[in-house]
């Protein structure tokens, strides 16, 4: 989709990237284990399988994405990144140990549970476009397509054992136990911060602070068609599209009527296809625009089959092809955005993709657990099929665009 084949494991030559990855992928597991358990926990525990509260919740853990906007991105353009992710990986760590504690305690409700969502976001918002830049100081701008992709394969590997060892967790411990796993997990991340070696960081020069920074990267945004359309790609899929904890929960109990265990099982089943999806972006050495589309269309098939296919396998299957595709789309968006931007401006454009591609999330998230409550589990993959076929078209009409301009140019140079 998006280029020759290479090795998929380059960036590992570099010391502080497999530092770094090795860090990410403990705390990746911890994140995918409490993902798994705050679904049940409110799903299951503190509501009577309520999908619109699921949807709630994952609306004020995104909501910061948008809020913050204006200062995430000009954050990580203007700060020392490796402290900066200190500092949010510390807060995010605290924060999971203190629903860990109100559960265990057995005194947690749905309130405590929307305000640590929120404030979690909030760190999360610093975090992200951060962790995304950042990773082009670990392995430099000729490895960060592949580096970008072997994050995914870290983050999806955790996918594939998280929500299994989850609902295990849950079934064996209680669920407090699963968010106690996920606060401890932060320190790996932590240590591996402080284990880089600072005079191998590739460090770009930081952008100045002043006001308006925010304002400056709408500005590039709006002069760029081709990241225009990549962010309206993100924003169809990422609101309607990446509600796998609704899609799957729904499913699992209201449809299949599987326990905790099968639940997990489902979302490390979708991981083997998010892995592949992983591999083959880390494979690529060149990303193109056209590869989303292609990727777009892709999901929207997978959900689309998703709804249509009964079954607990069938479905099982059918997440393969749904996680295996997003990844792609995702990882694309990523590489292209950060490679085709210049280096002071990528924090920004990165806060504004991530904005996008989650913070649509509150938009999305209560509207497909409605149509999930009221009209099925199946219908609310309906929503997310038609995200990836529309995301198909707007892809297109840009490639038919830039193709219309190119052959413009040239007429204009024969004359």
């Amino acid at each position: 989709m998006t280029g020759t084949l290479a090795n998929p494991f380059r960036s590992l030559r570099h010391r502080n990237y497999r530092i770094w990855a090795a860090g990410a992928l403990v705390s990746n597991i911890g994140t995918w284990v409490q993902r798994t358990a705050q679904d049940w926990l409110v799903f299951t525990e503190l509501t009577h399988h309520d999908a619109s509260t699921v949807g709630i919740v994952m609306g004020l853990q995104f909501a910061p994405q948008l809020l913050l906007l204006t200062w995430t991105g000009s954050a990580a353009d203007q700060f020392n990144q490796r402290k900066l992710l200190m500092v949010t990986q510390a807060t995010m760590g605290l924060l999971s140990l203190a629903l860990a504690s109100l559960t265990l305690l057995g005194v947690v409700q749905l309130w405590h549970v929307y305000v640590l969502a929120f404030l979690f976001g909030c760190a999360a918002a610093f975090d992200a476009p951060v962790r995304q830049t950042f990773v082009a100081e670990l392995v430099g701008d000729e490895d960060l397509p592949n580096a970008v992709a072997l994050n995914s394969t870290s983050f999806n590997a955790a996918r594939m054992v998280g929500p299994a060892a989850s609902g295990m967790v849950i079934a064996g411990l209680g669920t407090g136990w699963a968010f106690l796993i996920d606060g401890m997990s932060f320190a790996a991340v932590l240590l591996s911060l402080g284990l880089l070696r600072l005079s191998e960081l590739r460090t770009s020069a930081r952008a100045e602070r002043a006001k308006g920074s925010f304002i400056e990267g709408l500005r590039y945004v709006r002069k760029r068609p081709d990241l225009l359309a990549i962010l309206i790609m993100l924003f169809l899929i990422g609101t309607f599209g990446l509600n796998f904890p609704i899609f799957i929960s729904t499913m699992a109990v209201d449809v299949f009527h599987v326990d905790a265990g099968g639940y997990g099982l489902l979302s490390s089943i979708m991981a083997i296809g998010t892995m592949a999806g992983a591999l083959l972006s880390g494979s690529r050495d060149e990303a193109r625009f056209g590869g989303l589309p292609l990727a777009a269309s892709a999901f929207g098939g997978g959900c689309l089959l998703a709804a249509l296919i009964p079954g607990y396998w069938p479905f099982a299957a059918a997440l393969v092809v749904i996680g295996a595709a997003g990844l792609i789309f995702t990882n694309l968006t990523n590489s292209l955005m950060q490679l085709s931007t210049e280096p002071a401006m990528r924090g920004r454009i990165m806060a504004l993709r991530v904005a996008i591609a989650l913070g649509g999330t509150p938009i999305g998230a209560p509207i497909v657990g409605w149509v999930a409550d009221h009209c099925g589990p199946s219908w609310a993959l309906g929503v997310g099929a038609t995200s990836g076929f529309a995301a198909t078209v707007v892809g297109l009409y840009a490639m038919y665009r830039k193709g219309r301009g190119k052959r413009a140019q040239q007429d204009m140079a024969r004359r």
